[in-house]
């Protein structure tokens, strides 16, 4: 047992644990000598079983902040403009209407702007400058979800297009313009109370000043379009100042009002939905004061007008005649005109009658003389007055 034992220990290193094993079997009978040789032989010969290579796992992709910044559009080159923009913000920003597709709406802000510096000035009796801050598209419901509160908000109604708009007032301004009316010292900061109710002074000073913000509005939309703002009611609760939809998409001009050492910002929201009736007159391009309008193109245009040439019928007589005695005209067939010698003849261009006159002769041809302008629906006074002074001279 003991030289078998021994003939397994020679084996080798590598079949050690397999020999110690088969150790514990056997007996002194030569087997084990035997058994311990062709293993032996089978361990040099036999090749080594190769492992397979292990494949490592792929560990997760971690977005940076750098690449979760530029996905949002959050990058360093945010504030440069439109172009700047990237991710969600285009997408975003695909779903509203920007300002800039309604060019004179920024010529009425900025008339805004000049026309509240002068009355605010009347009205508080100080030293007031009005600076427009930016103009911004977005939702209405987004909007509503940022009003620094506390604030007065005012519903204002337009008139004419039928729909309404949203004057917000901070409480900076709010106190300042209470301060100011109420003979508070000029130099001081108005002295700012939270948490507590606004006073009814302090909302019927608001609403008249809200007053003179709504007819300067309408001042500066009078050159583009009529229209007549009016206040409908104060809040200072968001959701009671709900005029449309939050998906509803709409206008913000931020406005900055400082009166010395004072001031606040005045917020006016249009949503689009307002301005729908003028959005045409708000797609015009600015030419100057006129709000659009081309003299130079005007004048050309109507030059070329007057050297149009038209076809002009003297119209003798009109009769309703049956469709059966219209079939059965031949020629030589007479129609009696219902007019005498004499009688007027109007002339027309189409189916529109612009003169009436004479029928007579001249250089052995027929002729005639027009003796006036016929009055026609939609045109103005001024236009009308002077067909009747081409008709007189013509007659004449």
């Amino acid at each position: 047992m003991a030289a078998w034992g021994a003939a397994l220990a020679e084996s080798g290193d590598a079949e050690g644990g397999l020999v110690d094993d088969m150790a514990s079997v056997g007996g002194d009978d030569g087997w084990g000598d035997a058994l311990s040789a062709a293993v032996g032989e089978a361990a040099t010969t036999a090749p080594m079983p190769v492992a397979a290579p292990e494949i490592p796992a792929e560990p997760a992709r971690v977005l940076s902040q750098a690449e979760i910044d530029s996905l949002l559009g959050f990058g360093d080159g945010g504030a440069g403009g439109d172009d700047s923009a990237t991710g969600i913000e285009k997408v975003i920003a695909r779903g509203l209407v920007s300002y800039e597709r309604l060019p004179m709406l920024e010529i009425v802000f900025d008339r805004l702007v000049r026309i509240m510096s002068t009355s605010l000035r009347n009205f508080t009796s100080d030293n007031v400058e009005v600076s427009i801050e930016g103009i911004t598209s977005l939702r209405f419901g987004d909007y509503l979800n940022t009003i620094p509160l506390p604030a007065m908000l005012v519903v204002f109604k337009a008139e004419q297009w039928d729909n309404y708009g949203l004057v917000v007032v901070d409480s900076a301004l709010i106190y300042s313009v209470v301060d100011v009316l109420l003979g508070g010292r000029r130099g001081t900061t108005a002295m700012r109370i939270e948490g507590r109710p606004y006073t009814t002074i302090e909302r019927g000073l608001i609403e008249r000043l809200t007053e003179v913000v709504l007819a300067d509005l309408s001042d500066a939309f009078g050159p583009l379009a009529e229209v007549d703002f009016r206040f409908e009611r104060l809040e200072v609760n968001p959701r009671f100042a709900a005029i449309s939809r939050p998906s509803n998409a709409a206008v913000l001009a931020r406005m900055r009002v400082d009166m010395e050492s004072r001031g606040g910002q005045l917020q006016l929201l249009l949503p689009y939905a307002t301005l729908e009736p003028v959005r045409e007159l708000l797609l015009q391009q600015f030419m100057g004061e006129k709000f659009g309008r081309d003299s130079i193109w005007e004048t050309h245009l109507a030059e070329e007008l007057r050297q149009t040439e038209v076809a002009l019928d003297v119209v003798l007589d009109e009769q309703t005649m049956p469709l059966t005695d219209v079939v059965q005209l031949r020629i030589g067939d007479l129609i009696t005109l219902g007019v005498g010698p004499g009688a007027p003849v109007r002339l027309r261009c189409g189916d529109t009658s612009l003169f009436e006159g004479q029928v007579g002769g001249r250089k052995g041809r027929l002729a005639v003389r027009i003796d006036r302008a016929l009055p026609r629906h939609g045109i103005s006074a001024g236009l009308q007055r002077d067909l009747n002074e081409r008709a007189a001279e013509g007659a004449a």
